[in-house]
């Protein structure tokens, strides 16, 4: 028996969902709102229209630092961390799901345990480690570690046992196909979805990570967006003007991933289904 709501019941889902759609758009409606606003209107009252400041903001921050090139260096980091992220670990992931050898459940246990340290109690051991190899001010400590990705790992793995089968393996492997051939031809494009999930939440963890480069980089001109932001509100602590207005550039690529990977994630969900 299939359960049909109420014109009622549709009525207040609906009026629900709008109500939290309202309240998760105020916050970036604000911020943009603000950033072309004066620090002395932001003082004086609460702004619901845009005004005419954005261009002396901007000038403010350029004034000082050069958030186009946080805006590269950010880039530079989020972007290889994102590709090295997605295929590593979609071919740890694959190994997981699909192979079977001596102490798999142990392994992946261990691998799953490292998502629950956080971050910031190796923050020292890692430094250490990157002054040994002579990695301080570099871009490649912010990238590497990035290639494992437990929590990608993880997630992919659930897909691809859930979502392709063996005999899809079988059949390619008695047709002469090797390991590596089937993961590149089969696996990656079937696991797509699952891939490109977790490739938006490496990408904004990466774009949005404040810690990592304010401790491993010492070249104001390699510092990232979160830095680059994090200076100009150290420098104009009550120029909210231009702070609104550097968060907002900070988030706008953070948003048009978003949108535009979603849309190839609900594409790929029927790339290469299984016909019977």
């Amino acid at each position: 028996m299939i359960y049909k709501r109420s014109r009622v019941e549709s009525i207040l889902l609906y009026t629900l969902l709008i109500i939290l759609a309202v309240l998760a758009i105020i916050p970036f409606y604000m911020m943009v709102i603000n950033s072309t606003h004066t620090n002395v209107e932001i003082s004086k009252s609460l702004w619901l229209t845009p005004g005419t400041a954005i261009i002396d903001n901007y000038k403010i921050i350029q004034g000082k630092v050069n958030i186009w090139r946080g805006f590269m260096s950010s880039a530079i980091i989020a972007v290889p961390s994102v590709i090295l992220s997605a295929f590593f670990s979609a071919l740890t992931a694959y190994g997981f799901a699909k192979f079977n050898f001596k102490g798999k459940e142990a392994f992946f246990w261990v691998i799953l345990a490292t998502m629950m340290v956080p971050q910031q109690l190796g923050l020292i051991g890692y430094y250490d480690l990157c002054v040994q190899l002579g990695l301080i001010d570099s871009f490649l400590p912010l990238i590497l570690p990035t290639a494992a990705n437990a929590a990608m790992v993880f997630f992919v793995r659930a897909y691809i046992q859930s979502s392709i089968p063996d005999s899809l393996i079988e059949a390619a492997i008695i047709d002469g196909a090797g390991e590596f051939y089937i993961f590149i031809r089969i696996i990656f494009p079937l696991a797509l979805p699952s891939i490109g999930t977790m490739s938006i939440f490496t990408f904004i963890n990466k774009w949005n990570d404040l810690i990592t480069p304010m401790v491993l980089l010492n070249s104001a001109k390699k510092f990232p967006m979160p830095v680059v932001v994090s200076n100009i509100r150290g420098l104009y602590e009550t120029n909210f003007g231009a702070i609104y207005l550097g968060v907002t550039i900070s988030v706008i690529p953070i948003l048009l991933v978003v949108v535009f990977f979603s849309r190839s994630i609900i594409s790929g969900l029927t790339v290469g289904a299984v016909k019977g």
